[in-house]
């Protein structure tokens, strides 16, 4: 049996009021405005949230003495504690050594800072060979300024501790001077500023250190203001 157009037509309308009606009550056209609303407006992505970290600290007892194990428990603390060498202060003004003008300094010539070499090249000789010694010509650095004196490295690697300890200088008259020794630095730091001012150390002079002991330096003075014009005799 052939269904005439018209009637095809009238049928066609039936089955869409009908599944109109039955998405009106599954609410189907709300449901598909949510979807296309909510596709419309991209959601960002959660960002993770990183785990705080905690640090705790763990304190351990140490085993206890049963001497003690009666008495309270003594209370441990964290406390970190720095090595550092201190000397004593001597031969100061106010508290200080006072501060040299800079605009004063003294420039050895040529010719005396050679002499002054020579002479303490001749010094060390005489010394002989029972200890180790070296030269060490002085300039401005050294005792002005920033008064540090490096020392040679292979003599020091040599001969000196392989950590910071105190180190002596003895003058000629005997007297001692405390001064901190650098061991990363090869030099001498602390102290070394005491010793140059109080023995009046100026440019162009040479010393010559002699090691009589571990840390115990005997020292030798040749200025060279003892070699001016029409002196060049120690």
């Amino acid at each position: 049996m052939v269904v005439g157009k018209p009637r095809y037509e009238e049928l066609r309308r039936q089955r869409l009021e009908e599944n109109k009606k039955r998405m009106e009550q599954l609410h189907l056209p709300q449901l598909s405005l949510a979807l296309k609303k909510h596709s419309s407006t991209p959601t960002p992505s959660p960002v993770k949230r990183a785990t705080p970290r905690i640090i705790r600290t763990e304190m351990v007892a140490v085993r206890r003495s049963n001497r003690v194990a009666n008495k309270p428990a003594p209370l441990y603390t964290q406390i970190i504690t720095y090595e550092r060498l201190e000397l004593p202060r001597r031969n100061l003004k106010n508290g200080m050594y006072k501060r040299r003008d800079l605009s004063n300094r003294v420039y050895a010539s040529d010719e005396a800072r050679e002499l002054a070499i020579s002479k303490a090249q001749e010094v060390e000789s005489g010394l002989g060979g029972d200890y180790p010694a070296f030269l060490k010509p002085m300039t401005q650095s050294h005792v002005t300024g920033g008064f540090w004196l490096g020392l040679p490295v292979h003599f020091c690697r040599r001969n000196l501790p392989r950590r910071d300890e105190t180190v002596t200088l003895v003058d000629e008259e005997g007297e001692e001077y405390p001064t901190v020794y650098l061991s990363r630095k090869a030099g001498l730091s602390g102290g070394w500023r005491g010793f140059s001012i109080d023995h009046g150390l100026v440019d162009g002079d040479a010393i010559v250190f002699q090691l009589i002991r571990r840390t115990v330096f005997k020292v030798y003075i040749i200025r060279a203001n003892s070699f001016k014009e029409g002196n060049k005799d120690l």
